[in-house]
């Protein structure tokens, strides 16, 4: 009974048992399992997918923007007085040249009165001094003629020369005297004439509208008082803050839509008129200016607005949606779902612009379906199952 009496090489040879078990265990449940793996990747994977669109493409950006009048300034007095009536209120039409309010003027009158008093004086002067340069003149010559005869002496006729030579400079003197009242005059009835406080103004249309009033009647004013602010309500200005990233697509001429708060459902058609070519440095925006008709006066200034800007339009491009844009590693693509329809193939593109939810496929030329959902479990030339809910209907990028 050696045998049985040597236990540890009992123990020994169990141990290599049970680890040669153990080893072929493993080895069968890796193969097991690498077919099961191996069976899983044939399985077709559910995706959902969607039609490459062929068509016009166009960039929009809808920029917050506020009504501001094309044009607006300010009616002052230019004298001071009492103001005795007012022409014009608040929302009340004003047309060019038209009289908006009154000065009291009779102190202006008075003045007006002096002045006219003293160039009338100075017109009777003129015509004293003229009279006394006649005389003057014909004594000269009389003493000249005398004095050729031998009658009149030489000092009679430096005499005669003197006084006519002094007429003349009177003459001079009242005519100068006689203009000046003349421009003092009109100065006073120029003054006057402001005690009648006009709207005027230069370019735009005949018709404005009072936006604000700053004076009341009997209110006493100094000269340079602003009584009104006067508007052009059409056309108005649509003000908006553009970017350095959009502000490089924005172009004199460029059509815009305006959207408003105050009346859903109305587009209210626009023009961009200028664009700032600076920025704020608080902001680093620039001013944008659009031009927008305004015939109803419908738009008021202060008013919101929503700005839908054209930047950029590709007539003819295919498009994605932008689900179906994917990134793998540092490479952009889409699964275009092959012709059988149970397998896809990556392709490489490159992103243009975006239009809603369709991006551009710059340069791609492919046509078909690709995949929107489900990208995650899939790889190139992977079988694929198409969800039975079918892709939405081709339409045309660029529409709204």
């Amino acid at each position: 009974m050696p045998l049985l009496t040597n236990k540890p090489a009992w123990i020994a040879i169990g141990l290599l048992l049970l680890a040669t078990g153990a080893v072929v265990t493993a080895r069968l449940f890796h193969e097991e399992g690498g077919d099961r793996a191996q069976r899983s990747d044939e399985l077709p994977v559910p995706v959902e997918v969607a039609v490459v669109q062929q068509g016009p493409l166009s960039l929009r950006r809808t920029f917050s923007g506020t009504i501001e009048p094309k044009a607006q300034f300010k009616v002052a007095t230019k004298v001071g007085g009492q103001i005795q009536r007012l022409q014009v209120d608040v929302s009340d039409p004003v047309s060019r040249g038209q009289t908006v309010a009154y000065l009291e003027d009779a102190e202006f009158r008075q003045i007006v009165v002096e002045a006219d008093a003293r160039l009338a004086v100075a017109e009777a002067n003129r015509v004293e001094a003229n009279s006394r340069l006649e005389i003057a003149q014909r004594e000269l010559e009389r003493t000249k003629a005398l004095h050729v005869r031998g009658i009149a002496s030489d000092s009679d006729l430096d005499s005669a020369g003197a006084e006519f030579l002094a007429s003349q400079a009177a003459v001079k003197v009242s005519e100068a005297n006689l203009k000046r009242e003349q421009a003092v005059l009109t100065g006073a009835e120029i003054r006057l004439g402001y005690t009648r406080v006009e709207a005027d103004w230069e370019q735009g249309d005949d018709g404005r509208v009072v936006a604000e009033r700053y004076a009341n009647e009997g209110n006493t004013v100094a000269a340079n008082t602003a009584l009104f602010s006067i508007i052009e309500l059409d056309p108005v200005l649509a003000v908006i803050q553009v970017t350095e990233k959009d502000y490089p697509r924005l172009v004199i001429g460029q059509q815009a839509s305006l959207l408003m708060d105050a009346f859903p459902g109305h587009v209210f058609p626009g023009t961009v008129s200028r664009i700032a070519p600076i920025f704020r440095a608080s902001s680093r925006q620039a001013r944008v200016e659009l031009n927008v008709p305004n015939p109803e006066h419908l738009l008021k200034p202060g008013m919101f607005a929503r700005c839908i800007i054209e930047l950029e339009r590709v007539e003819k491009t295919a498009s994605v949606p932008e689900l179906a844009i994917i990134h793998r590693g540092n490479k952009t693509g889409v699964f275009l779902v092959n012709d059988d329809g149970t397998s896809v193939k990556w392709v490489e593109v490159e992103p243009g612009i975006r239009d809603g939810s369709q991006v551009e496929l710059v340069g791609a030329q492919i046509s078909g379906r690709v995949v929107t959902i489900g990208q995650q479990f899939i790889k190139d030339d992977s079988a694929i199952r198409v969800s039975e809910n079918e892709p939405d209907p081709p339409r045309t990028p660029g529409a709204p």
